[in-house]
């Protein structure tokens, strides 16, 4: 192991964003390996010497003509110090330097994708039920505080050791939602996960652009393989249309005007939801389709995902997953810090 190349540091705040602790000394930690890339910046394992903790350091390279710390960094900052919850991935520290920002995250072994890959069948039974709760509960508090996490995927869910804990992270393209709702960019989630409205064009999206990103991650744990695996915008919407029929005003009023919508496409009949995702039971399937409805405004919201039926026979797993933890949030049971109907702004 070498030490973590920490030069002169500088508080984040002198870019122009939130403040946070320095990490004292170039030598508090060992780099180990290289364990992958974000959305915007290279991740290492490393060791902090002075605990024996095993963190995770995100290195971010600024651009030369960039003045300070990229906005994309000052939004994960910000909004992953407004976040304390176990479903969330912790930011320990950060440091600044004049090219190179450096986040400092708890360390967890493997991601989401990583942990099916591994596995010789899909999840099951109340482990299903488990990972999905703990997704949800973390995505509800993320949109309690109108955080839309905007980039879900497995590869950017990390799982601990023991597969009992589950964390969203990679916020790099996360975004607080405010009123006016402003213009957002469509180029956000892979393409697998992201939710139709966006693909349409859709200038203005909801929080439940995250739901359905959910749905369709709930589909790969059951069955190993992605629901819609689309390989341009077109297919993946043609992808989409297969199961769920092709969308229409009375299914999802004002389709029709979004940027992206064609009188021209084809004409699929919606498939039943059950044959295509046949080892799920009655109630997953239930609260599937909740999750994966065309219009946004009818789509399920993660405060009410937590209370559907199909999660009842683990509540009492989830009460002590979080005795387990108590330095972070309790399960999501309470109204969300701005009330919403599916999530949007009001």
């Amino acid at each position: 192991m070498q030490p973590y190349p920490f030069p002169t540091t500088t508080n984040i705040a002198a870019g122009g964003g939130a403040s946070a602790q320095l990490i004292p000394g170039p030598e508090r930690y060992k780099r180990m390996d290289k364990v992958g890339e974000g959305t915007y910046g290279v991740v290492y394992k490393c060791e902090d010497i002075t605990t024996g903790q095993l963190v995770a350091i995100k290195r971010i390279s600024l651009e030369q003509d960039d003045e300070g710390v990229p906005s994309t960094a000052i939004r994960e900052i910000s909004l992953l110090k407004e976040l304390s919850h176990l479903n969330v991935v912790r930011l320990l520290d950060v440091v600044c330097q004049e090219r190179r920002l450096h986040l400092v995250f708890e360390f967890l072994d493997k991601d989401l994708k990583k942990m099916l890959d591994m596995r010789a069948t899909p999840l099951m039974g109340k482990k299903l039920k488990l990972v999905m709760y703990q997704l949800l509960d973390g995505i509800h508090a993320c949109h309690a505080r109108r955080i839309v996490h905007r980039d879900l995927k497995p590869q950017n869910i990390l799982v601990s050791r023991d597969e009992s804990v589950v964390k969203l992270a990679d916020f790099g393209l996360a975004r607080a939602f405010r009123i006016p709702l402003q213009t957002y960019t469509h180029e956000v989630v892979t393409m697998w996960y992201r939710a139709p409205e966006i693909l349409l064009g859709s200038k203005y999206y909801l929080p439940s652009v995250d739901i359905w990103s959910l749905g369709c991650i709930l589909v790969e744990l059951v069955t190993g393989r992605a629901f819609f695996p689309g390989d341009c915008e077109i297919h993946q919407l043609y992808c989409i249309f297969r199961v769920l029929g092709t969308p229409s005003e009375a299914v999802w009023p004002g389709v029709s005007q979004l940027a992206d919508y064609k009188m021209q496409f084809p004409q699929w009949k919606a498939a039943n939801l059950q044959a295509a995702v046949p080892t799920l039971d009655t109630l997953g399937v239930d609260l599937l389709g909740q999750m994966l409805k065309y219009d946004p405004n009818g789509r399920i919201s993660a405060q009410a995902a937590l209370q559907h039926r199909w999660f009842d026979e683990v509540r009492d797993d989830i009460d002590q997953l979080h005795k387990m933890n108590p330095n972070v949030s309790q399960p999501s049971r309470c109204e969300p810090l701005f009330p919403m109907s599916s999530g949007a702004a009001r």
